[in-house]
C-alpha cells in the first residue's frame, strides 16, 4: 500500500482519536479492584476495533453530505471507495466480535450491543435528538465491556487456582473415607465451593457503572457539540458541553477528598480532573463566545482528547494508580498526531 493510500485511511480512521479508546477498558477494570488481565486486553482490541468500525461507517454514511461539506474528506475526493470504507467497517466489527467472544458470553453480549449501538448510529440515529444518547450508551458499554471481560478472565483465574487447591484435599477426603468405609462426599462438596470460589472473590460489572456514565455524561456533551462543527453558530451547545465539564471534574475532586484513598492517590485523582477540565473547558468555551465552525470543530477535538484524563482519573478514583500514568503517557502521542490526523 502506498504512502499515500495509508495517509487516506489514516483520515478515514481518525486514528488520532484512538488514544481515547484504551482507557474505557482500564477504567471498567479498576473499578472491579482487579489489575488488567487477558479479558482487559481482549476488551481494549475489541473496542478498537468496534471504534475504527464505527469511523468508517459514519464516512460510508454522510459520504453525500461530506461531498458538500468536506469534499476534502478520503471518500468524496477519491482516494478511498465507498465499497472499501463499508468493507473495512464490517470486517472490524466481525474482529471486534470475535475478540470479545474469546473474552466470555457477557463480554460478547455487550460488544454485540455496542456494535448494534456504534451502527444504529451511523445509519439511522445520528441526524436524529436521539443521536448524542447513542454515542454516550455507546461509550458507556464500552467501560462495561472492559469491566465484564476482566471479571470473566479474573473469576476463571480464581476458580482454576481453587480447583488446584481443592482438588488435593478432596482426593485426601475421599481415600480417607474409603478406608473407614464411608460414603466419598467430600469431592462434591468441594467441587460446589469451587463453582462459587471465582463469584464471591471479585465485584460484580454493575461496579463499573458510575464511571461509565461519567463517560457517557461527557460523550454526550461532545457529541452534541460536533452536530454543529460543519456549520457553527450555536452558544447554548459549547455552553452546556462547558457546564457540564466543570460539574464532571467538581465532582470526581469531591468525591475524591470524601474517599479513604492515601493522601498521593487523592492528590493524583484530584490533577488528572484538573487536567480533563482544562483540556475540555477552554475550547468549549471559546466556540461558546464565538461559534465559528474551527473554533467548534476544535472544541470537539478537545472534548475528544479530554477522554483520556477523564479515564484516568476514574481509574485512579479506584485504585488503578498504575493503569491512570499509563494512560496520561498517551496524551502526547495524541497531541502529537492530532496535528497531522484530525480527530474530528
Amino acid at each position: 500500500m502506498r504512502k499515500r493510500d495509508l495517509g487516506a485511511w489514516a483520515e478515514l480512521l481518525r486514528v488520532s482519536a484512538l488514544f481515547t479508546v484504551p482507557g474505557d477498558a482500564l477504567a471498567g477494570a479498576a473499578a472491579l479492584g482487579v489489575a488488567p488481565n487477558r479479558g482487559t486486553a481482549l476488551a481494549l482490541g475489541s473496542s478498537l476495533c468496534l471504534y475504527e468500525a464505527g469511523m468508517a461507517l459514519n464516512d460510508w454514511a454522510d459520504r453525500d453530505e461530506d461531498a458538500i461539506d468536506r469534499p476534502h474528506r478520503p471518500i468524496p475526493s477519491g482516494r478511498i471507495a465507498p465499497r472499501s470504507a463499508l468493507a473495512a467497517a464490517a470486517v472490524l466489527t466481525g474482529a471486534g466480535l470475535a475478540l470479545s467472544a474469546a473474552a466470555g458470553r457477557r463480554p460478547l453480549a455487550l460488544a454485540t450491543a455496542l456494535a448494534a449501538t456504534v451502527w444504529s448510529y451511523d445509519l439511522r440515529v445520528k441526524h436524529t435528538r436521539g443521536g448524542p444518547a447513542a454515542m454516550a450508551a455507546a461509550r458507556s458499554l464500552d467501560v462495561l465491556l472492559g469491566a465484564a471481560a476482566t471479571r470473566t478472565a479474573a473469576t476463571s483465574g480464581t476458580a482454576a487456582r481453587a480447583a488446584s487447591g481443592m482438588g488435593t484435599a478432596a482426593t485426601g477426603m475421599a481415600r480417607a473415607r474409603s478406608v473407614v468405609g464411608a460414603p466419598a462426599r467430600g469431592s462434591s462438596v468441594i467441587g460446589k465451593a469451587v463453582r462459587g470460589a471465582g463469584a464471591t472473590t471479585v465485584p460484580t460489572t454493575r461496579s463499573a457503572l458510575p464511571g461509565a456514565v461519567v463517560m457517557g455524561a461527557h460523550t454526550y456533551a461532545v457529541t452534541s457539540v460536533s452536530r454543529h462543527e460543519a456549520h457553527g453558530g450555536s452558544t447554548l451547545v459549547p455552553l452546556a458541553a462547558l457546564a457540564a465539564t466543570l460539574g464532571l471534574g467538581a465532582l470526581g475532586i469531591r468525591e475524591q477528598r470524601t474517599s479513604p484513598g492515601t493522601p498521593p492517590a487523592r492528590l493524583l485523582v484530584t490533577a488528572l480532573a484538573g487536567a480533563y477540565v482544562r483540556t475540555a473547558a477552554k475550547p468549549f468555551l471559546h466556540a461558546a463566545l464565538n461559534p465559528s465552525p474551527p473554533l467548534t470543530q476544535r472544541a470537539v477535538g478537545g472534548g475528544i482528547r479530554a477522554m483520556i484524563p477523564l479515564q484516568a482519573a476514574l481509574a485512579a478514583r479506584a485504585g488503578g494508580g498504575a493503569s491512570a500514568l499509563a494512560l496520561m503517557g498517551l496524551v502526547p502521542l495524541a497531541r502529537k498526531l492530532a496535528r497531522k490526523v484530525s480527530p474530528t
